[in-house]
């Protein structure tokens, strides 16, 4: 038997509905705050990645999906979405008639990581990305959208981190502290890191082996190397979530992983699985567009993580009822099955979710099937109601029935699912 490969999964029926109502809903949220979906394809060459994560990255250097194709050139399965949006954004010009931009995009992203709980090589996404603004107010929006989302779905315990990188002007400042700081403290770092060290340390903080964590704990902040215009920008960011009533904490830790952040940084925990755990993240990239090949443009964006939040949700008391059918049409006979078939399809296309079965079983078995169909009502058509012209429609949940007649029984029965 061939099975999936490891760290990728099937995402069944039964799961489905939850997807959707995720989807729906931040659908229809982005929207109300201007954001226009793009889908993108999922194969990218591997120098947009290289280029834009950083090559000393965990995802470049371990985790990518790369392969040549038949002519040579290097391709890597997308293993984010911020930088095919940028590129997007770059190949079509899109700010030539206007710089300011909102998107979002929803879809598969690949890592070979070490497949656990939670965590697939083969995940999902929710990205948000906005082109053309600079002003810290845009920042706390995206802020204040992740975290009505996550209200909208129902997940409590929320607490927004924040921190500010810095940008080209005081980095440096702060690399060199770092710099200086991981050298007193070179033998407690992992190989990677002595590696990453030389490159780029800020890479050192996002370290999750605990000999590096260690080591880090008294490292030098970004904030007390932040630029005055940083400072402010920071200021204005941390003044609006105030205002906005969204709950965050300064944390001084917090870097992203990815080489193009700069200025805020933010990640979204819950509590809601017990122990606090990101659910999403994001952050300001000024300078990504323009290192893509595109104008001096600044950009921030979000990415959730649409598998753990499927699973955080799926805890919840009132994502685990399945609503099944509206309508489970009983019919027995040969001209009772031609009947219900025409009225189950009329159904089906004014939106009523009708099914019946065409193995010509008894009504006792049939009205086994409606129930394990989880059907909210059934109608009973036989040879016998179609001679008296007198047709059983009942309720599942109460057991009260309604006889209904041929003429305008799609209506009717469309009209009596709308009252109830």
């Amino acid at each position: 038997m061939i099975q999936t490969i490891r760290g990728f999964r099937d995402i069944l029926p039964r799961d489905i509905i939850l997807w959707q109502k995720i989807e729906q809903t931040a659908s229809k949220l982005f929207d109300h705050f201007g954001f226009r979906e793009i889908r993108l394809p999922i194969l990218e060459k591997t120098e947009l990645f290289a280029r834009s994560i950083g090559e000393t990255t965990d995802i470049v250097e371990k985790e990518m999906y790369t392969f040549p194709d038949r002519k040579g050139d290097k391709l890597t399965l997308r293993p984010e979405a911020t930088a095919s949006v940028v590129r997007s954004y770059i190949q079509h010009k899109m700010y030539a008639a206007d710089p300011v931009r909102k998107f979002y995009t929803i879809g598969p992203m690949f890592r070979r990581e070490r497949p656990q709980k939670g965590r697939y090589r083969q995940f999902y996404q929710i990205d948000a990305e906005v082109f053309g603004i600079s002003s810290p107010y845009i920042d706390a929006q995206l802020i204040l959208i992740l975290n009505e989302l996550f209200n909208r779905l129902g997940i409590s315990g929320l607490k927004t981190h924040i921190n500010s990188l810095g940008c080209p002007k005081c980095r440096p400042v702060f690399q060199k502290a770092l710099k200086d700081f991981l050298i007193l403290h070179y033998d407690k770092l992992c190989s990677d890191c002595k590696r990453r060290m030389e490159k780029n340390p800020l890479r050192t903080l996002d370290c999750k082996a605990s000999s590096c964590r260690e080591a880090l704990e008294n490292a030098p902040s970004t904030l007390e190397n932040l630029c005055e215009e940083c400072s402010r920008h920071f200021d204005i960011v941390k003044k609006m979530l105030t205002g906005l009533k969204v709950d965050f904490v300064v944390d001084n830790t917090l870097v992203r992983g990815l080489d193009y952040y700069s200025r805020t940084a933010f990640e979204i925990l819950t509590n809601t699985l017990g122990a606090q755990s990101a659910v999403a993240g994001g952050g300001r990239y000024d300078s990504l567009v323009k290192e893509l090949g595109g104008p001096d443009i600044p950009a921030i964006g979000f990415a959730i993580g649409f598998d753990r939040l499927t699973e955080i949700m799926a805890q919840l008391k009132n994502n685990q009822q399945n609503p099944g059918l509206d309508l489970f049409i009983i019919a027995l006979g040969e001209k009772a099955m031609e009947a219900g078939y025409l009225w189950m399809s009329e159904l089906n296309l004014a939106g009523i979710r009708s099914e019946m079965d065409f193995n010509g079983r008894s009504l006792k078995s049939l009205m086994k099937r409606a129930d394990k169909l989880n059907a909210g009502h059934v109608l009973i058509v036989g040879d016998k109601e179609i001679k008296e012209n007198a047709f059983i429609f009942r309720n599942m949940n109460t057991g009260e029935q309604t006889i209904l007649s041929f003429d305008n029984i799609v209506k009717k029965i469309t009209d009596l699912l709308k009252k109830e």
